[in-house]
């Protein structure tokens, strides 16, 4: 049965260098170059919890998840079963009628969302999420202008991106300076003239953003932000794709702030890694959309009944007491373990970006993640510098982690640092 199942993994190609080799001519040849010549030639074979294997077997704990998508590991065996047990009834369905699973994971995530919002609608990623919820903005305030911070990422669609760094939207001709503005994060007074200067339909920022490296919002900021956006009519977008879904202890991150967003965008691993699908949780002015046209916004895969009994899952796993103390119990034990390394490495390791398992590690070379991350991969792990500051490691050990496995991650971790650090450090 090994066999087949390592036949089926390679998909019919004789060996990794064929892989690599095809990837590279049929697939993305700039990324394919990139792994490869930064010491990370993975081509992921099996997969289990929080273990990857590479195609020809190297074995490595995750603690990228993809973003968050395997928050509750690689294939968890309750999600696979849950899927398996779906697929011997329905399919994706039909976007157009109502559907039982579909119509209880809206009125889950109602009940598990902050207060006050009322309205669902669904999407099949990340991306697609964030363009609803800006169309959703636009029609709640019959305004256009959207406001990011500098450095954000929301995703490549085509509202989404326009929101981003200019590396994602210039390059497709999708920056609209007309349309889009962006201020420094945890930068109060930008924000205030920003908004005060010209009517906007919303401000959108991830909770912690991920891809410019998790910095962590100033204590009473992102309320602020909140309250400025109420003063000047605009909307509070919560982008929780990847920082939701108990990474930081609490179901949503925003939670942590004190205030309800006007929208909440979800994806990643709300499919539990099986199944595509996002969504927004959105006030009854965000969302009077869908009482005026529920044609207005059609997308054939959205909400797929595959999908939405997936997540009902993912929220009832996610929400289990036990597992949110295991979330408490390892965030405080890998706030123990950094602080060792640092003791050694403080000059290498120059500081800890976290909030529960959203973690970024900082050290002191503008690219100096991207050593680490080679040592980490050297050493079976798995993690990822952070695009958009490669000073940076995004870190982030998934929800249902074993304490042995947090101890053998920041052994790892502690090797990879004395092993990546500078002679002159």
């Amino acid at each position: 049965m090994k066999d087949d199942d390592d036949a089926l993994l390679r998909a019919g190609f004789a060996d990794k260098h064929a892989i690599l080799e095809a990837s590279e001519r049929d697939w993305n040849p700039d990324k394919t170059r990139f792994w490869q010549q930064a010491g990370v030639p993975l081509v992921i074979g099996r997969r289990e919890g929080y273990r990857l294997y590479d195609i020809d077997g190297k074995a490595l704990i995750d603690v990228h998840l993809n973003g968050g998508t395997y928050n509750l590991g690689h294939r968890n065996p309750e999600l696979v079963a849950v899927l398996k047990a779906a697929l011997d009834h329905v399919d994706i369905g039909n976007h157009h009628f109502p559907a039982p699973a579909r119509t209880a994971l809206a009125g889950r995530l109602i009940a598990t969302a902050p207060a006050g919002l009322s309205r669902v609608a669904f999407a099949t990623s990340g991306s697609e999420a964030i363009d609803l919820a800006i169309k959703s903005a636009r029609y709640g305030t019959g305004r256009r202008r959207i406001i990011s911070i500098e450095n954000a990422y929301h995703g490549h669609t085509g509202l989404a991106v326009a929101t981003g760094n200019p590396r994602f939207s210039k390059l497709f001709l999708a920056d609209r300076p007309d349309e889009f503005a962006a201020v420094p994060f945890n930068d109060i007074d930008a924000m205030a003239a920003m908004l005060r200067a010209e009517p906007a339909a919303a401000v959108i920022m991830e909770t912690i953003p991920a891809t410019y490296g998790f910095p962590m919002p100033k204590p009473g900021y992102l309320a602020a932000v909140k309250a400025l956006c109420a003063e000047t009519g605009a909307l509070y977008i919560a982008d929780e794709v990847q920082a939701g879904l108990m990474r930081t202890g609490r179901l949503w991150a925003i939670e942590k702030h004190g205030f309800s967003p006007d929208i909440l965008v979800t994806s990643k691993g709300l499919g539990g890694g099986l199944y595509p699908i996002g969504a927004i949780v959105m006030t009854d002015q965000a969302g009077g959309w869908l009482e005026r046209d529920g044609f207005a916004h059609m997308s054939t895969f959205s909400g797929s009944e595959l999908g939405a009994h997936v997540a009902l899952k993912v929220l009832e796993i996610s929400l289990r007491p036990e597992v949110i103390a295991n979330v408490h119990a390892n965030s405080a034990r890998l706030a123990a373990g950094f602080a060792a390394i640092r003791e050694t490495h403080g000059n290498w390791l120059t500081g800890v970006r976290q909030d529960g398992l959203v973690v970024g590690l900082e050290f002191a070379d503008r690219e100096g993640a991207k050593p680490v991350m080679r040592a980490l991969y050297e050493r079976g792990i798995w993690a990822i510098f952070s695009t958009l500051d490669p000073s940076v490691l995004q870190f982030k050990p998934g929800v249902l982690a074993t304490p042995a496995e947090i101890d053998e991650i920041l052994a790892r971790l502690a090797e990879a640092v004395s092993a990546s650090a500078p002679a002159h450090l």
